[in-house]
């Protein structure tokens, strides 16, 4: 497992073209396998949107890395993590047929499927609702450096007369 990448300076920021746009795409550098806090960047894409209330989609176009809302405060957390899904998605040069990218392809197709690749987060008052703990991460399941594109679409709620 390598370090924690908690630097947000990997992420690609939004144009003055895609400002109060309900949807847009940022991109991740990984530096391999480890969870990226991506809660900043979610934050500042909110800032530009004129509702403020509804709903944050975010989603995840890999089949190697996924999404999660997990404790941001105590690191040890991101390392349990990566420690208890190494346990049962092992790599192996026997368990799988899958194997053409490399030993570590198979258990990260397993470790996406076991999380998730789309999260559905409430906004109220131009705020995501997490909790106090909560933070955002894109969970690369790869050894190798990748660029990961994350989607976010924001839908306001419709206020009716």
């Amino acid at each position: 497992m390598n370090a924690r990448h908690d630097d947000p300076s990997p992420i690609s920021h939004a144009s003055d073209a895609q400002k109060a746009r309900p949807i847009a795409h940022i991109r991740v550098q990984t530096k391999g396998s480890g969870l990226i806090d991506i809660t900043a960047q979610l934050r500042r894409f909110m800032d530009t949107q004129p509702a403020s209330d509804g709903l944050l989609t975010v989603f995840c176009r890999h089949t190697s890395a996924s999404l999660l809302i997990q404790e941001n405060a105590d690191p040890s957390v991101r390392i349990d993590l990566e420690a208890f899904f190494s346990r049962i998605a092992p790599e192996s040069g026997t368990l799988y047929q899958h194997d053409t990218e490399g030993p570590d392809d198979m258990p990260a197709h397993l470790r996406t499927a076991l999380t998730q690749v789309h999260l559905s987060i409430p906004v109220d008052q131009g705020r995501m609702v997490l909790g106090t703990w909560q933070g955002v991460y894109l969970f690369e399941h790869r050894h190798a450096t990748h660029q990961r594109e994350v989607v976010l679409h924001f839908l306001p709620n419709i206020r009716t007369p």
